[in-house]
């Protein structure tokens, strides 16, 4: 049931896939790296969430551990990982397949820069959500 990525028109003739992560300095770029295959996209937003709630998590993990001496070190922090990868599947995949939906409707060509910022707007809003708001949303 996936998209036939044969039938969506190139805008770029010469259109290679980039490799991972292929992030360009933006301002007067060289070699601007785009998507447009919705696959691609959506796998470069798994990767990068992946990425970075890894990172998230195993540093709020070793902070909570320096907050609890005396307790199971490997174990906990084994966890907290496991559950951030687990989150991380979730959201980018999520957000990946609504990016790429979005950018192919169109079509529009994606810059790389896109994935890794909604990587970090998925972690941002992680955070947010962590803290009890009164009032709420």
């Amino acid at each position: 049931m996936g998209i036939n990525q044969s039938k969506i028109p190139l805008l770029i003739p010469d259109y290679e896939r980039p490799s991972f992560p292929s992030l360009y300095w933006p301002i007067n770029p060289s070699a601007p790296q785009y998507l447009l295959y919705s696959s691609d996209i959506v796998k470069f937003t798994l990767y990068w969430t992946l990425i970075i709630y890894t990172i998230v998590h195993f540093t709020a993990g070793l902070w909570a551990l320096a907050l609890r001496p005396g307790r199971r070190k490997g174990s906990f922090l084994g966890v907290v990982i496991l559950i951030g990868g687990v989150e991380a599947v979730g959201a980018g995949g999520v957000v990946g397949a609504l990016l790429g939906a979005v950018w192919n409707a169109g079509p529009y060509r994606m810059s790389t820069w896109i994935p890794f910022v909604w990587s970090w707007i998925n972690i941002l809003v992680l955070i947010l959500s962590s803290f009890s708001l009164q009032g709420g949303l």
